[in-house]
């Protein structure tokens, strides 16, 4: 099959309705690359929140609940020089493949995202998205795991369990993983992260000794005051998430920039901060995120 290429929003309702085998010809037909290349960094944008029911950017509480919006940034984002690859839920990447922007593309498979926000069950965050068996089927080249540690929440057993099943099968499969760890507590009936230095060092030492084997596990961690300790913690290969979009953009990114230097570091895994970001403007900000991972606009 040639990838449909402009396909609008009422185009893919239609395939979808009308002709849903276009979803794994267009995976099968994707053009596929070596997860690292060139300078050996990525820049991969994330898209997998909607899924957790995680709709709110800034002030506005369902931002992301226009999929019309959020296919359109991610067009503009995914054909600017330099960007490496989407992290996503099923739903998103197939809409992704048929509109013809996966070639070339490193396509990250969200797998847990049943810790709906808010819910009382968040801890017991459910492996509901990609199996490695379908993503090995439909040509995806890495998985991604989000890991919340809650001492005082017994769905956080759970969890800890599942995950080290999971690592150990992205390494029976040949699938690299990254996890994404936190420590994290109920703060007013909502789960919130700890994102001290020392939180963020204790939450890389416990999610980097589940499973039997580590030997396809990444990191993806958020940057902490003092980063260089955290790095100092582990050996393996680390991208840092942008987190919630500051109103101080320009500060943030420098937080990146400062980052990306330390050794360990691979690049970045941003959703909302590049794809909604506080200026408003996607491909610059884009842009200023490629060019600090890269060091230039392309790879």
């Amino acid at each position: 099959m040639t990838a449909v290429t402009n396909v609008t929003f009422e185009t893919l309702k239609m395939l979808r309705a009308e002709n849903p085998q276009v979803i794994r010809e267009a995976l099968a037909a994707r053009q596929r690359r070596e997860l690292l290349r060139g300078d050996g960094r990525l820049l991969i944008i994330a898209a997998d929140h909607p899924a957790r029911g995680a709709l709110g950017v800034g002030s506005n509480p369902v931002a992301m609940g226009s999929r019309r919006e959020l296919l359109e940034r991610l067009r503009v984002a995914l054909t600017r020089p330099g960007v490496d690859g989407v992290l996503g839920t099923p739903d998103i990447i197939e809409d992704l493949a048929v509109m013809g922007l996966l070639d070339d593309k490193i396509a990250v498979g969200s797998m847990n995202r049943g810790g709906l926000k808010s819910s009382v069950f968040e801890y017991d965050d459910r492996f509901t998205g990609y199996t490695f068996e379908r993503m090995h089927k439909h040509g995806l080249d890495f998985a991604k795991t989000l890991l919340r540690i809650n001492l005082d929440d017994l769905g956080t057993a759970e969890t800890l369990e599942k995950t080290a099943h999971v690592i150990d099968e992205a390494n029976d499969w040949g699938i690299p993983i990254m996890v994404e760890p936190f420590m994290s507590s109920w703060q007013n009936n909502r789960a919130s992260n700890h994102l001290t230095t020392e939180d963020i060092l204790l939450s890389v030492s416990i999610a980097q000794g589940l499973g039997s084997t580590s030997a396809l596990t990444w990191l993806k961690l958020p940057i902490a005051p003092d980063m260089a300790k955290v790095m100092d913690g582990t050996t393996l290969p680390t991208l840092l998430l942008g987190g919630e979009v500051e109103d101080d953009q320009e500060r943030a990114f420098e937080s990146w920039n400062e980052a990306l230097d330390l050794p360990g570091v691979r690049g970045l895994v941003v959703g909302r901060s590049l794809l909604y970001p506080a200026k408003g403007d996607v491909v610059e900000a884009v842009d200023q995120a490629s060019k600090m991972v890269h060091g230039t606009l392309g790879n």
